[in-house]
């Protein structure tokens, strides 16, 4: 068993953070270049191609029970879904703005786990939603009154997300975190594949301009690579440090992805927006501590010697 080594588990989530945001960042260039059809398929071909290999050389296996796999269907469809809504949102909007919305989904699952779950969760840990929504619609407000309805797509990114954790967790026994990402991207290869060949016969919207010999390809393999690599350091990333020690880092995206907005596209948050987005921060690191401190085990004193 890996032994903790919090200092590595925290040095390879912020790698994962670098990542993810440099995906996105090539989600938004590409957005405007590729279908979106062809984007989303491209970025689980990658996955597989990566991981099924990878998979195979551990001697890890692929095979799911009859639920696992029926469980990782929905959980692909799921990604699929979250994937191109994000790359969606990153057409119309600035990258930290369209991150620090999508990172409203640590709340929503909280409500969802409440809700749908039956999980116990305190008055102050619902007082820190309510702040982490009002953060989020701060944010939503300048972008809202210059693109309209597509800012509410990042929304649509977290509450897609949160319902892809909620079964993940109930798919995780199944098979371990990186096999589970290579089921999952064949099971999306044999989703995609025929409509991005087949899209324009069935009458499905390109949503871009069609895939071309002449397109950025240099492009669209690193964002296939960038999206299962920020994956895969995520993964090992817990292998060496506790998900409480994690969980406040994954916050530190939404500053990357303000400083690569910036250099890359130029675009900066305007004063509303970064009030909402430090709420949203703020509101979200308040609830990783009000887990870790319910997750303690109680201090009790010892007895009382006769």
């Amino acid at each position: 068993m890996t032994s903790d080594r919090p200092v590595l588990g925290i040095l390879l989530m912020l790698v994962f953070c670098a990542l993810a945001t440099m995906g996105d960042a090539t989600a938004k260039v590409l957005g405007g270049q590729v279908a979106l059809i062809h984007l989303v398929t491209l970025r689980f071909v990658a996955q597989a191609v990566i991981l099924v290999p990878l998979v195979l050389a551990t001697g890890d296996s692929l095979r799911l029970s009859r639920r696992g796999l029926r469980l990782t269907v929905l959980r692909t469809l799921l990604h699929i879904a979250g994937i191109g809504t994000m790359i969606s949102a990153l057409r119309f909007l600035p990258l930290a703005n369209a991150v620090a919305i999508a990172f409203v989904m640590p709340f929503i699952m909280l409500l969802l786990g409440r809700f749908i779950l039956n999980e116990e969760v305190g008055s102050r840990r619902l007082m820190a939603c309510v702040v982490g929504f009002v953060g989020t619609l701060l944010v939503i407000k300048p972008s809202f009154a210059e693109v309209g309805p597509p800012a509410l797509l990042p929304l649509g990114v977290a509450v897609i997300f949160a319902f892809f954790m909620l079964v993940t967790r109930q798919v995780s026994r199944e098979a371990g975190p990186v096999a589970l990402q290579a089921v999952s991207g064949l099971v999306a290869c044999v989703l995609l594949i025929p409509l991005s060949l087949l899209g324009r016969h069935i009458g499905l919207p390109p949503v871009g301009p069609l895939l071309t010999a002449s397109q950025p390809w240099h492009l669209l393999v690193l964002l296939g690579a960038l999206g299962t690599f920020a994956h895969l350091f995520m993964t090992w990333s817990l292998r060496f440090a506790p998900a409480s020690t994690l969980a406040p880092m994954q916050y530190l995206e939404i500053p990357f992805a303000t400083i690569t907005g910036f250099v890359v596209f130029g675009d900066f948050p305007d004063g509303l927006a970064l009030a909402g987005i430090g709420l949203t921060i703020a509101a979200g690191l308040y609830i990783v501590w009000r887990e870790r401190a319910l997750a303690r085990p109680v201090e009790r004193p010892a007895p009382a010697q006769p």
